[in-house]
């Protein structure tokens, strides 16, 4: 059996035993690493551990010693990808990269359909189908490299494409809302700016739809999340769209989320309904439309010239729990001001 000290002396090789690979196109640079498990009583190596790493404009970054340990893939923001060298080429291999067994070149059709969302959007949209359904088969991936690079192409397939990928959002959107909540912490950050990028690009008139059924999702991470994209959504409608969508509505869908098992989505509610309310407040309350006598002559108002208060409205709207949970939360949090002035 080999010693433990003549392991980590072959450990602590030069880089001649490394098989080291620095593309000359902007890609990704792969590094074999081969590593001794100095425990196993057969003496079998194990597999190689690749790292990725983004070489931007000519330059390669190697990752060695500490860092091979710390990090397997380094990551472009969108701001620092390049366009492809030939679109043509790229498109004709778009799919296959994306279905390949070999997670490296997954991450690099990855980044490809980042690119060509970002500077050929026109050119992928025929096959856009086939590219969502191949990003989603990457965010279940269990290599978080792969799952990672997968959410930042989704974050600049939502800035491209905007409203026109409504209708094939649904199946993207459920494993965001799960990435957000229940992976590793770069995972969950990633996901996080993905879901804050479609709240931006997507219209909120199309989106809010979406959204809605995750609100009941049985899995209550997924509905916070939802509840959080919901609330950040609803104010981009403006005064016109809430009423178009009707604001009773967004109360009680927001009164629902009030009792959710977590604080996640019971705050985001919170949050909805003071939106809501400041918005009622302003522009939206309504004054009862004027009562006209049966007498021609008189012409007289008898309605009542005061305007419907936020608590009578919610009252009307809600049953009597619910409109006492809106109330305690919106009250409260004005008595809070209030005091705090």
């Amino acid at each position: 059996m080999m010693s433990e000290e003549a392991a980590r002396d072959l450990i602590a090789l030069p880089e001649a035993g490394m098989n080291n690979e620095i593309p000359s196109n902007g890609g990704v640079l792969v590094i074999g690493v081969e590593s001794v498990d100095i425990n196993s009583k057969d003496k079998e190596r194990e597999m190689p551990a690749l790292l990725v790493g983004p070489c931007l404009n000519g330059d390669s970054k190697v990752n060695t010693g500490a860092e091979v340990g710390n990090s397997e893939v380094e990551y472009i923001e969108s701001e620092n990808l390049n366009d492809v060298e030939d679109v043509d080429t790229s498109l004709k291999t778009l799919l296959t990269g994306l279905e390949s067994k070999d997670w490296v070149l997954v991450c690099e059709a990855l980044n490809d359909v980042r690119r060509l969302s970002l500077f050929h959007k026109e050119a992928m949209v025929d096959m856009l189908g086939n590219v969502i359904s191949l990003v989603v088969k990457s965010l279940k991936n269990p290599r978080s490299a792969v799952c990672k690079t997968a959410i930042m192409a989704s974050a600049d397939i939502f800035k491209a494409y905007c409203d026109s990928i409504v209708d094939l959002m649904d199946p993207l959107l459920v494993q965001l809302l799960l990435k957000s909540s229940q992976d590793k912490r770069f995972v969950c950050e990633a996901a996080e700016k993905a879901l804050i990028a479609m709240t931006t690009w997507v219209s909120p008139s199309l989106l809010l739809p979406k959204l809605q059924p995750n609100l009941k999702h049985r899995n209550p991470r997924i509905r916070a999340k939802a509840s959080s994209c919901f609330s950040r959504s609803v104010p981009r409608l403006g005064v016109e769209g809430i009423k178009a969508y009707g604001i009773e509505n967004l109360i009680r869908i927001a009164a629902s989320q009030l009792s959710d098992q977590l604080p996640e989505s019971r705050e985001a509610a919170r949050t909805l309904l003071l939106e809501l309310q400041n918005i009622y407040e302003k522009a939206l309350n309504v004054t009862p439309p004027p009562v006209v006598s049966e007498d021609p002559e008189t012409i007289s108002m008898s309605g009542d010239p005061e305007t419907i208060s936020w608590e009578h409205f919610c009252q009307s709207k809600l049953s009597p729990l619910s409109a006492q949970a809106v109330l305690r939360v919106t009250n409260l949090t004005r008595e809070g001001i209030v005091l705090a002035s």
